[in-house]
């Protein structure tokens, strides 16, 4: 077994390192002045300093690396996971610059694998070009959207048309004026199998009838660096049906496509925030004294660094085994393993976060420090893209039914 990467991801994590000391981590305090200075606070990819960044990603070649291989891009999803976990080291920021950052990227995915040429020239591209942002609106407020075959926003068909009606919240990005498009999961036929009564239609943002109702708050935190997450609203919404994503029916199975890998990158860029959080922990565990001596003298203190080393290690080998299933057998292939590492994720990374929190005292809760943004963004993880619960759930048949065929021994 090798657990050495291969020379061209060596290379792109040295260019990568490079790149966020010399360049990322420099600015961004910059991008938190000049986000707070922007006449609508929700525009957060429209600071110069993004713009500069990105002309630099662009330059080394850093530009997309998320987009596999088979749909136009360069790197497997093992090639990816080291790349995506630097970014994650400077969430707000870092992955934009690459044009890497979600919801954009499972969007840009779906386009690339389900879109017509035209609905590729026409969004695609310019999502690639980092012109535009986009939204995913899938969850409602009125239905349990853990359970997707719940969604009960209508898409009939009228002639030429599509007509849209229902409401979705918790739609990340929604709130930036620069998201032009939203991929809307809906239902079209309430009576066929409950796995084909969905769809997924393109949306423009300035469609009349699409209302941007209020943007939601994650723990106090409205996100507006991210874009926000809105409270969104379709009356009577047309559009072309040659906006349609693939066929009438079809929505359920291409919101699995699009989940897989959506998942398996938050949990690479995640490990990013808990390998800072292990940093900042160290650091002021160094710096300050308590019943005098340093914090880092402390046994509890210890306990704690040394039990997110072992647990962020444990993290990292199981998102590079899904990571190396998914480019090997396919996402379907490695649907348990990536059940695990939403499972596993989340709960790691918030563990080490409450540590190193713990560590800086109630600093640890101020906008200081980068640690209680981070918690509030990790805990979220545990419902997007699928509560644990209904994660565990799923894993836990397929566990059952392995060991009851005997292939459990």
């Amino acid at each position: 077994m090798d657990f050495h990467y291969d020379l061209k991801t060596r290379e792109l994590q040295e260019d990568l390192l490079d790149f966020m000391d010399g360049h990322v981590h420099p600015a961004e305090a910059t991008f938190h002045e000049q986000l707070a200075a922007l006449e609508d606070r929700w525009a957060w990819d429209s600071v110069p300093v993004l713009a500069e960044l990105r002309v630099e990603a662009r330059r080394r070649g850093l530009w997309n690396v998320f987009l596999p291989d088979e749909h136009g891009g360069r790197l497997t999803n093992l090639q990816y996971a080291p790349l995506a976990e630097i970014t994650g080291r400077s969430i707000q920021l870092a992955p934009a610059v690459l044009n890497c950052a979600a919801p954009d990227t499972g969007n840009m995915e779906v386009l690339a694998r389900f879109g017509t040429a035209a609905q590729k020239e026409q969004w695609l591209e310019p999502l690639l070009n980092g012109e535009i942002r986009s939204a995913f609106a899938m969850t409602e407020p009125q239905v349990a959207s853990s359970d997707a075959t719940n969604i009960e926003c209508r898409i009939e068909r009228d002639g030429d048309s599509y007509v849209l009606n229902g409401r979705k919240w918790w739609i990340t990005g929604a709130m930036n004026p620069n998201a032009k498009v939203f991929i809307v999961m809906g239902k079209t036929d309430p009576s066929a199998d409950r796995h084909r009564q969905q769809s997924m239609i393109l949306v423009p943002r300035d469609a009349a009838g699409v209302g941007i109702e209020r943007g939601m708050h994650v723990l106090g935190y409205d996100d507006h660096d991210h874009g926000g997450h809105a409270e969104m609203s379709f009356t009577d919404v047309r559009v072309p049906a040659a906006n349609l994503i693939g066929g009438e029916g079809d929505g359920f199975a291409i919101a699995q496509a699009r989940l897989g890998p959506g998942r398996i990158h938050h949990c690479m860029r995640s490990i990013g925030v808990a390998e800072r959080a292990i940093e900042l922990m160290c650091q002021r565990a160094g710096d300050r004294i308590a019943f005098g001596k340093k914090l880092s003298e402390q046994g509890v203190i210890r306990d704690w660094i040394a039990e997110s080393r072992v647990r962020i290690e444990q993290l990292r080998l199981l998102v590079l085994k899904t990571a190396w299933l998914m480019d090997t057998v396919g996402n379907k292939g490695a649907h348990s393993e990536i059940q695990a590492i939403k499972i596993a994720t989340p709960k790691t990374v918030q563990w080490i976060l409450d540590k190193a929190i713990q560590t800086h005292g109630a600093g640890g809760l101020s906008q200081d420090f980068p640690l209680a943004s981070a918690y509030a963004g990790i805990r979220t993880l545990r419902f997007a893209d699928g509560p644990d619960e209904v994660h565990s759930n799923a894993l836990a048949k397929t566990e059952l039914r392995r060991h009851a065929s005997g292939a459990g021994r």
